[in-house]
């Protein structure tokens, strides 16, 4: 039998729900089954003015900060769901896109923002806008081309520097998303607007695409005024952890030079190779020593983001059904970070065995608010490892003589079975006559989860 020990300054626990793509509407209406099922926070898609087109890609490209006013909703729709997520006591937390804005090359050839044609709708509608202004003066622009760097694609995309200042481009007849400078106007209208979110109830930032963004930039925006009472994470895509050049170049020197909290993608791709690719259960014990996760005080963990179904490019990282689950189990059971669960409207139209779209319900999955539920009853606990091998990982979290809980994941195609440590279990995840006495029986391709009185 091994030990090893969760930090003990590990916080609370914070499970969120990725509401990918949901409306304001909508979330508002969900807010108290959101609250029953265990959720504490929610983050949401970026609250600005955006094209008004049904594709999700649409939301990260932003026109102007000044105003939502996107597919999702409206300002007016927004503050209505703070006011319900608040009665829930749950968090919110917005995605914010800050490295460029909307590509906009097809229609005209300046860097004004928002466009003429929106600043003339500011206009005709003064009444209406007013009523939707964040901050700021809607007669004026918010960037020209002055804010922007020189136009070039990004080709290196592990030369930090062509990264945070070429352009995200789709082809090379794309012109890009116009990457935005670090000016002091730049600045200004990203402090106003976080400013205006928090002032409103806003209880987070997610950082899209931090990778992108220069420390000087992320240095003069995300100032301790500005993330005082707040909590910060970066989404910085790797394909892993130490060793690997995405990680070394983009997500160490974040998290060494911010105090800001991040995508776990080192955790990600361990458990990736464990249940995709046939990597054994053994190395889940190891990622911590070998660099393969961040500190669960600052990681973001997670299973799927919106990202991997909905990108070509990321579908290779997608798991199987099955096999999600089984991530899940050691997700919720086994770490301490902040878990982020994925739901979406069907935008990538996955489905699952039964031809139902595949992340559309999931949230509310019986087994999922299960594993939820364990989660923060154990979360902070130390860890004992009871058994493991190849295909087999049996947790348990507390003490041997006071348990909390016992997580056993079988990824194999044969049964096990394995001796616990003598207390009162009480089985939460699985079926009652898996458990004798002190014998649990692990069926092939499970997850299990039981608690302790």
């Amino acid at each position: 039998m091994s030990v090893f020990t969760a930090n003990q300054a590990t916080p609370q626990a914070d499970v969120i729900l990725h509401a990918f793509d949901w409306s304001y509407n909508k979330i508002a209406a969900e807010a108290e089954r959101i609250a029953q099922l265990g959720y504490q926070s929610i983050l949401i898609s970026p609250p600005m003015k955006s094209p008004d087109e049904d594709k999700w890609w649409m939301r990260y490209q932003p026109q102007d900060y000044r105003v939502i006013d996107n597919p999702l909703g409206n300002t007016l729709d927004f503050i209505a769901m703070l006011d319900a997520l608040k009665q829930q006591q749950i968090k919110i937390y917005v995605d914010v896109v800050f490295n460029h804005m909307a590509n906009e090359a097809y229609c005209r050839d300046d860097l004004n923002y928002p466009n003429q044609t929106i600043m003339a709708q500011y206009q005709n509608q003064a009444e209406h806008y007013a009523t939707l202004r964040l901050f700021g003066d809607l007669s004026q622009p918010l960037f020209t081309s002055n804010d922007f760097e020189p136009a070039f694609p990004i080709k290196n995309w592990l030369d930090a520097k062509e990264v945070q200042t070429g352009r995200l481009s789709g082809s090379d007849t794309d012109p890009g998303l116009p990457t935005l400078a670090p000016t002091d106007n730049v600045v200004e209208q990203q402090q106003s607007y976080i400013k205006a979110l928090k002032a409103l109830g806003v209880n987070g930032f997610r950082i899209d695409a931090a990778k992108h963004l220069s420390a000087a930039h992320i240095e003069k925006v995300w100032t301790e005024d500005i993330c005082a009472d707040v909590r910060i994470f970066g989404e910085i895509i790797t394909d892993g952890g130490v060793g690997k050049a995405e990680y070394e170049t983009f997500l160490q020197p974040f998290v060494e030079q911010t105090p800001f909290d991040a995508y776990d993608f080192p955790l990600f791709h361990s458990m990736l190779n464990v249940f995709e690719h046939n990597v054994s259960m053994k190395s889940l014990l190891s990622v911590a020593e070998n660099g393969q996760c961040l500190d669960p005080n600052r990681a973001i963990t997670f299973v799927v983001t919106h990202d991997i179904p909905n990108n070509d490019v990321f579908r290779n990282q997608l798991m199987s059904a099955g096999h999600e689950q089984l991530a899940y189990c050691y997700l919720l059971g086994c770490c301490d970070g902040s878990p982020l669960i994925y739901t979406d409207l069907n935008t990538s139209n996955d489905v699952d065995a039964l031809g139902h779209p595949r992340w559309m319900k999931s949230w509310h999955d019986n087994s999922l608010t299960k594993m939820i539920a364990f989660h923060k009853q154990v979360h902070g606990e130390p860890i004992h490892v009871l058994a493991c091998g190849n295909e087999l990982l049996v947790l348990l979290r507390g003490s041997i003589e006071h348990p909390k809980g016992i997580v056993a994941i079988n990824k194999g195609n044969e049964e096990f079975q394995v001796n616990l440590p003598a207390a009162q279990y009480n089985v939460l995840l699985g079926g009652d006559d898996l458990l004798s006495q002190h014998s649990l029986t692990i069926p092939a391709q499970s997850g299990l989860m039981l608690m302790a009185d």
